[in-house]
């Protein structure tokens, strides 16, 4: 099974995957820096930046970066206009723009590729999602949907009502 297939089924079967203990912990903690990272800070870490971005409570920071950055994909602003966001002004950083400070809680979202290192005493945690770039908007929707489902359950949000998208 691949990430893709393991990313895209409902759970199979096991009603708490791991991110959701992740995600939940976080939650408890009050955490309130986040990063979000991956190798080109294009698409995944971009979608989660924006998605965190409109669904924390103003006190909280979320930045995303990566190792290799170059630009913030236009269907990843796109699916996001398509749930109410807009992320136009969003731009692709490198890791070492980021204040290790300003950073309490580190998410990779890398798949198969090797995910950037960020420095730091940050809590570290790995939700591992298949790159969307070049597989079409339908694989933006699905990564786009995966993250505000974590995410809501990080921030406490009601996602539901729009869920249909």
């Amino acid at each position: 099974m691949t990430t893709r297939d393991t990313f895209l089924e409902d759970g199979g079967g096991d009603p708490s995957p791991p991110w959701l203990a992740e995600a939940t912990r976080c939650r408890a903690q009050g955490r309130r820096g986040y990063l979000f990272l991956c190798v080109a800070n294009s698409a995944r870490s971009q979608l989660a930046e924006a998605i965190a971005r409109a669904l924390a409570p103003a006190h909280v920071r979320v930045m995303s970066a990566g190792s290799q950055p170059t630009r913030v994909r236009p269907e990843a602003i796109a699916v996001l206009a398509e749930i109410g966001i807009d992320a136009s002004g969003q731009r692709s950083k490198n890791v070492a723009e980021i204040d290790p400070d300003t950073v309490d809680t580190v998410i990779t979202l890398c798949g198969e590729e090797e995910c950037p290192v960020f420095l730091g005493t940050a809590l570290r945690l790995h939700w591992g999602l298949p790159d969307p770039a070049g597989a079409g908007l339908d694989a933006f929707r699905a990564v786009r949907d995966e993250l505000r489902r974590r995410l809501a359950v990080v921030f406490g949000a009601d996602v539901s009502r729009d869920e249909a998208g």
